[in-house]
């Protein structure tokens, strides 16, 4: 069964802030890109959000328009960036980032999950979906979709570029 995988559209925060678990609302356009966003979604069964609001209610606008069941699933949500969450990325300490780098798959500097611990719940969640008959859409967050892509343990492998509002597909 296929997997679709969704990012959240726009949240309301400013460019450069760090906001893995920080709970935003969605932009004004929501509408607009939602109204974009909607008409390009395949065939699915079921829909799976993460709880933050930027995803919760962008599924639970889809659920209501294609009348589909929904259920909530945390290990679906956004990484957890401890500290440094609503930090500016510029103003988090040179020294943390680099730590980050230097153990990019197991680093902590900032005191919350590493990129390990986020692939670990989230392979767990998408072995779940894949068990089930029919296909999943999962409105989540980039760094789920780029761990889900991810091939190896290299920093490079995780750096997938998805947009607001743009999906991927993981077939089984």
């Amino acid at each position: 069964m296929a997997v679709i995988l969704l990012r959240h559209t726009q949240p309301a925060v400013a460019p450069g802030i760090c906001y893995g678990m920080t709970d935003l609302p969605l932009t004004a356009s929501f509408a607009d890109e939602y109204a974009t966003l909607i008409k390009t979604l395949p065939e699915f069964k079921r829909i799976v959000t993460s709880p933050l609001t930027r995803c919760r209610h962008l599924a639970e606008q889809i659920a209501a328009d294609l009348n589909r069941p929904l259920t909530e699933d945390h290990r679906f949500r956004e990484m957890d960036f401890g500290r440094w969450e609503s930090q500016a990325w510029d103003t988090i300490p040179r020294a943390e980032i680099d730590a980050w780098a230097a153990d990019f798959l197991h680093a902590r500097p900032h005191g919350g999950e590493s990129v390990a611990m986020l692939r670990a719940r989230v392979g767990i969640a998408l072995s779940s979906l894949k068990q089930l008959d029919g296909d999943s859409l999962v409105v989540t967050h980039a760094g789920v979709i780029k761990v889900a892509l991810a091939q190896d343990d290299t920093a490079e492998s995780h750096e997938t570029s998805i947009g607001f509002g743009r999906y991927v597909t993981l077939d089984q």
